[in-house]
This record gives structure tokens, C-alpha cells and sequence, in this order.
């Protein structure tokens, strides 16, 4: 197995029987003395080895001088020592045998090229040996399921995490403890924290990874601001999905940085941000916007329900919650079928002057009938068929005895139906929200909150109801010609791969091309050809609607002068005569090689608004004929393919065929390929295919 997908190994890390704390403080206080007070207040059961070469005793525990004094091995030690005596002490400890190590110590690569190879120098070490770390820069972790807490966190100050199912791993020490002192806060148990600092060996994804297989962690919560491992991070959230356990993660730096140096379009609309949010999406994990969001999607997930079908239905006491709370599924993807007709005229009949569509406006007279509740939540269960219901009821369910009735009549929805995700909207004590809380029922006071969550559990429904897509067979990889592709050559390329173009021929002289556009019919198009010249509209080296010999002779010549103008120094290799395709819906398809996931294959509305309309979707190459289909009609502007406004429709299934063949070919090229970019590709009406009129292909990294 490769090393960073051994999730196994960081049971020594995150729940270890015995602990050595090189740097031992006896100032509880200090960073080396805090893990000892915490493990010591807290009562972990596992053995702890003080290391202080200047103390016999340290928080009322026999001090050790050094790590070989230690009586016996310790499973997993802390390092809390300056970064000049770490490397010595990974390699004691190593060779004593110990499985973990916590290093608190900064002054890595954080700092610069010179802390980066002290790094690597221990990344070396503690490998040698088989030696786990964790950080360097880390807060460390703590485990609250075994009362493990190897941090110098101050949040302990104000109490412990609660019991529950929900744990954390974060890049960032002091918002990870910042995230798990909100989920204390907010009365969530999140007993368990992993700060990974500076990810020299264990990273995010590895610690997902371990958590999916952990009995006790129901809810994944972690929060990135950079991705380093993107294969490990890619298998631990296979294996959360596998296992059926949410992940919830908040991912920061949201800008696509360095994505103006690549020369394709491509490149530039698949940033970084938008790649990621792509591939965690695909993983099946759950994208949060803040730590609210963050621990609200947690709170809810932790519930265990996750709807099979995306079908919410709304009951409220008030018009205007109802008008919020659509407007809020509607942007988060939600569908709100209306009740049948037969059930809405039925109720109405109960009570005339309320509405029963969807969502269901029960009115105050709530207030004095109470046991409406009972008939219109059980008819929206059983008639509306509804996966979730989500109730506003504002103030009125913390105030008696309408509260008690409520409580009533949910806790027996949640008996009747408890595969259905009941989320309750409402102003109540802190005692009445943990008793909603205890029998499956999470309050928000905030409709758009509640919306959106219960939108992530449906979301987290879809991912665990369906297999994960599959990837195709790769082909060898075909060799690539030397030196930078021109049109002509990227085209045959990926012809002999499967992405078909217009018929077109390279000309050299205007003779040539006058037989060219004659052999291939009125009208053609006319492009410069250079391997120095990428994009070809910039210089006006593309002419349309050339209908004519004549015509084409004059524009030979106009191609070439304007190139020789623009780019003086530019190889000039001829002019490229291609059949005008008329009509048609222009699509722009390309692969850009991301530094963390590898090629990423890319479709969105094409032409001259690729970048103003932005409306692409993103997958991890390769992808299936019928997986480059789904990304076709997710856009936005899909109605453009499928019929919309007497259009005739699209062969969308050749589009798909060509794509899915581009990203076959891009993963079986691996980093050989910095990008590639099919703008436009013209799909003509169904059963008449799909033909890149431009290609550009831009070479990666030589192969190994």
C-alpha cells in the first residue's frame, strides 16, 4: 500500500496507550506543560513520560532525562523542543520504536527554502523508521473519546468537548480548536480534534481516511486552506463515502491563483478553486461557506438522515416564511412538489382560509386548534410524500402550551417516520432545543440556515445512494510530437484519439489554398498557422465566410502580412482552409493539468463569452460517455442543446463522445499535457455529430 493511503498506522497517532512529552513543562501554562495538565485533569488512562533532562518531577510525575531513560517504549510522543533538536529526537525515539510523534515545533517550511529542507530532513528520519507525524506547526490533537489531549490549546480553560459523534481535522491549529469551541458552544459533541500544521507526513485526507473506518465518528468535519496530497485526500474521502460518513469541509483561498501565466482559455476558467469544488463534489463530500455553516451541516448530519430523493416539503405559520424559505430551495436546488390536488381540497375543507400547495401556510389558527398539527404534518408525510419537512413556527414553539404540542406531535412524526429528516425552525430554550435535539429534530432560528442544510443532507443522500462514477481503461500513452503543436498538428492528434474536426487543409502558397476551398465547398474559413502564435483572434489571424476564389487569394495574403506584422519572429508554417460550418450550438471543451488532482476535463458555453458567461462544469479525467453527457446538461445553459425556443436538438451524445475521448486521452498523458483547449466545438442538430473547428494543445511536463 503507499504510505500515504496507510490510514491504519494513525491509531498510534490519535489514540495511543502511552505517551512520551519530550520538553516536558512543569508550568502547566506552557506549551509543554499544558498536554500533561490537560491528560492529567481530563484522566487519560494511557502511561505518561515526562522528558526533562533538568527535572526529577514534573506535574507530580517522574521525569525521565532523556528519551533512552524512558522505562519502557512509548507508543507516540510530543515534541514540544526547539526545531534545531527535533530531527535528533525523531530519530530516539525511531530507533526506540515509537509509532507516532506530535510536533509542536515551528520553524519549518513555513519559513522559507532553508525550513523546507529541515523538513524534508524529517519527513526522512521518522520514515527510516516508520515513524508518523503529525505536523510540524501543529496544535496537536485532542481525543476526548480516550481523554488524549496532546495540545497546548487554551480551550480546555473553559471546559471539556461533549460526547458525540462528530470529529474534526483542520490544517490550522487555532481554527480547528476554534471550531471545535463553537461545536462545544452550540451543545455538539466533537470530542475529537486533529490539527495537521504543516502536513509534512500526515495530512487532511489520510486523517479522513482513518475516521472512515473509526466506530466512534458518525460526522467528518475538516477545514483546508490548501491542498497538498490531492491522491490520499481523493481515497479518504472514497473511503468516508464507502462507509456511509458524512464530510463536511470548508475549504479557504477561494481565488484561482496563477491561473493568468497558462495561455489556454482553459486555464484560465478552471482555477483552482473551481476544480476542487468540482472534485469534493464528485467525492461526495459537502462544501460549507463558514463555520457556522460548517457546524450547522455537522449538526444536522449528525442525525444519521440523509434523504433518497430530493423532495422538501414546508409547513409555517407565516405567509412570509414561506415566500423565504422557497426562494431559498430554489437556490440551493431544492424541489418542492406541491401537495396532490385531493389532499389540498381535502384540507381546505378543514380550514378554509389557510393554503395547502407547498409550501403549506397553516395560519395562526394553529394556535387554537392544536391538533392540526397532527392532520396537516401527518397528511404532508403521507399524501405529500415528502423526504424531508421542514416547520417554521417561530416564537410560538418555546411559549405553552402550544410548545408541549408541538414537541408532541414531532416526536411522533419522527416515531412514524423516522427515515424522514424533520428540521424545526423556531425561537426555544436551550433545554427545549436539546430535547428536540434527543429525539432527531435540529432547531434553527434561521430559515435560510435550515434551508440550506437541509439542502446538504439531500446533497449527502444523492452521493451515498449512488456508486461513485466509474473511471474508463486508459491506453498506453501514444507519443506526442516534438516541440510547441500547431492547430493542424493538435487536431490530428486528437483525431487518432477520437475528437473528430471539420474537414481542412494546410496550405503553403494562395494556389494551394484556392483548390483547397474549391475541393471543399463555399463557404470556408481561413486561419494562420504557427506553432509561436497560440491564439489566433488576437492578431486577426482567423477569417469567416470567405465565399469566393478571389476572396480566398486576397485573404492568403492578408493572414499572412498581419501575422508577419504581429509576430515577427513567428514561424509561419501556412494558412489552414477549412469547411465553414454553418449553424449549430458552439461549446468550448479542454483538460487542464491541475498541480493536485492531475487533468481535469472541462465543457462549458462557447465562442467569444466563454470567459464573461463562465458556465462550465469540471470533472477529474477520465471520465464515461455517459458521466460527459451529465456535464453537458448540468449547464446552465443546457436548453441551448436540448430544444429550447423551436431549436432543433443537439447531438448532445456525440459532444459527450467527444469529450469523454479527450479526457481518456489527457489521463493516459498524464503530466504531459498542460492543457488543451477545443474552443469552439460546434454541435450541429442530433445524428449529424460534433467537430472542434480549433484546437490548442499546450505541452506539460516530459514524462519521468
Amino acid at each position: 500500500m503507499d504510505r500515504t493511503h496507510d490510514f491504519a498506522s494513525l491509531g498510534a497517532l490519535i489514540q495511543p496507550r502511552s505517551v512520551a512529552v519530550i520538553g516536558a513543562s512543569a508550568d502547566p501554562s506552557r506549551i509543554g506543560g499544558r498536554p500533561i495538565r490537560w491528560m492529567l485533569e481530563a484522566g487519560y488512562a494511557g502511561r505518561i513520560f515526562p522528558v526533562n533532562p533538568g527535572r526529577t518531577e514534573v506535574q507530580g510525575l517522574t521525569a525521565h532525562a532523556s528519551i533512552a531513560d524512558l522505562p519502557e517504549v512509548p507508543e507516540a510522543a510530543i515534541l514540544a523542543v526547539p526545531a534545531a533538536h527535533v530531527a535528533g529526537a525523531l530519530a530516539e525515539l525511531g530507533q526506540r520504536g515509537t509509532r507516532a510523534a506530535i510536533v509542536f515545533s515551528s520553524g519549518f517550511a513555513e519559513m522559507g527554502e532553508a525550513g523546507a529542507a529541515e523538513q524534508a530532513r524529517l519527513v526522512a528520519t521518522a520514515r527510516g523508521h516508520g515513524l508518523r507525524i503529525l505536523g510540524p506547526n501543529s496544535l496537536g490533537l485532542f481525543n476526548g473519546r480516550t481523554r488524549f489531549y496532546a495540545s497546548f490549546t487554551t480551550t480546555f480553560e473553559t471546559g471539556w468537548p461533549h460526547d458525540g459523534g462528530i470529529s474534526i481535522v483542520s490544517q490550522s491549529g487555532a481554527f480547528g480548536s476554534h471550531i471545535a469551541t463553537l461545536a462545544r458552544n452550540r451543545g455538539l459533541g466533537a470530542p475529537l480534534c486533529v490539527m495537521t500544521g504543516n502536513e509534512a507526513d500526515v495530512s487532511v485526507g489520510e486523517v479522513i481516511g482513518w475516521l472512515a473506518s473509526d466506530p466512534a465518528t458518525k460526522v467528518i468535519v475538516a477545514y483546508m486552506e490548501g491542498i497538498k496530497h490531492g491522491p490520499t485526500l481523493l481515497a479518504g474521502l472514497a473511503a468516508a463515502r464507502a462507509a456511509r460518513k458524512p464530510v463536511i469541509l470548508m475549504k479557504v483561498g477561494r481565488s484561482a491563483l496563477g491561473s493568468h501565466a497558462a495561455q489556454s482559455h482553459t486555464a484560465s476558467i478552471a482555477g483552482d478553486d473551481l476544480v476542487a469544488d468540482a472534485v469534493f463534489r464528485d467525492s461526495g463530500a459537502i462544501r460549507a461557506d463558514s463555520a457556522e455553516q460548517l457546524l450547522d451541516f455537522a449538526e444536522v448530519a449528525a442525525h444519521g438522515i440523509y434523504p433518497s430523493r430530493n423532495r422538501l416539503g414546508v409547513m409555517t405559520v407565516s405567509g412570509g416564511a414561506g415566500v423565504l424559505m422557497s426562494d431559498a430551495a430554489e437556490a440551493h436546488g431544492i424541489e418542492m412538489p406541491a401537495m396532490p390536488q385531493a389532499t389540498q381540497d381535502r384540507l381546505r375543507a378543514v380550514l378554509p382560509f389557510a393554503a395547502f400547495r407547498n409550501p403549506l401556510d397553516c395560519t395562526a389558527h394553529l394556535v387554537n386548534d392544536h391538533s392540526l398539527l397532527d392532520s396537516f404534518l401527518g397528511a404532508m408525510m403521507d399524501e405529500g410524500d415528502y423526504d424531508a419537512i421542514l416547520s417554521f413556527f417561530a416564537q410560538i414553539a418555546g411559549t405553552e402550551p402550544f410548545g408541549t404540542a408541538l414537541f408532541d406531535t414531532l416526536a411522533q412524526m419522527r416515531h412514524r417516520w423516522p427515515e424522514r429528516l424533520q428540521v424545526l425552525v423556531a425561537v426555544v430554550n436551550e433545554a427545549q432545543r436539546r430535547r428536540y435535539a434527543n429525539i432527531g429534530v435540529p432547531v434553527f432560528e434561521d430559515a435560510t440556515r435550515a434551508v440550506a442544510a437541509v439542502g446538504a443532507m439531500i446533497r449527502l443522500g444523492a452521493a451515498f445512494g449512488a456508486p461513485p462514477a466509474p473511471r474508463p481503461a486508459l491506453p498506453a500513452p501514444a507519443p506526442l510530437p516534438a516541440g510547441p503543436l500547431t492547430e493542424t498538428t493538435a487536431k490530428a492528434v486528437l483525431a487518432a484519439h477520437g475528437i473528430p474536426a471539420a474537414p481542412e487543409q494546410l496550405c503553403t502558397d494562395a494556389a494551394g489554398a484556392g483548390a483547397a476551398a474549391q475541393a471543399m465547398g463555399f463557404p470556408v474559413v481561413m486561419k494562420i498557422v504557427s506553432p509561436d502564435i497560440a491564439h489566433k483572434t488576437e492578431i486577426g489571424g482567423v477569417l469567416l465566410g470567405i465565399s469566393s476564389a478571389t476572396e480566398v487569394g486576397a485573404s492568403f495574403a492578408t493572414l499572412i502580412e498581419r501575422a508577419r506584422t504581429a509576430r515577427p519572429e513567428a514561424q509561419i508554417d501556412g494558412v489552414l482552409v477549412a469547411r465553414q460550418i454553418v449553424g449549430g450550438t458552439e461549446l468550448i471543451m479542454g483538460i487542464k493539468a491541475d498541480p493536485v488532482f492531475g487533468p481535469i476535463a472541462m465543457v462549458g458555453l462557447g465562442g467569444i463569452f466563454t470567459e464573461v458567461l463562465a458556465d462550465v462544469a469540471l470533472r477529474q479525467c477520465p471520465v464515461t460517455t455517459a458521466e460527459a453527457e451529465r456535464m453537458i446538461l448540468s449547464l446552465r445553459g443546457a436548453a441551448l442543446l436540448t430544444g429550447a425556443r423551436g431549436r432543433p436538438p443537439a447531438d448532445i451524445p456525440a459532444a459527450a463522445r467527444a469529450l469523454a475521448a479527450l479526457s481518456v486521452f489527457a489521463a493516459s498523458q498524464g503530466s504531459r499535457i498542460g492543457s488543451i483547449d477545443l474552443n469552439p466545438v460546434v454541435v450541429l442538430p442530433l445524428g449529424q455529430g460534433a467537430f472542434a473547428l480549433d484546437a490548442l494543445i499546450e505541452p506539460g511536463a516530459p514524462p519521468d
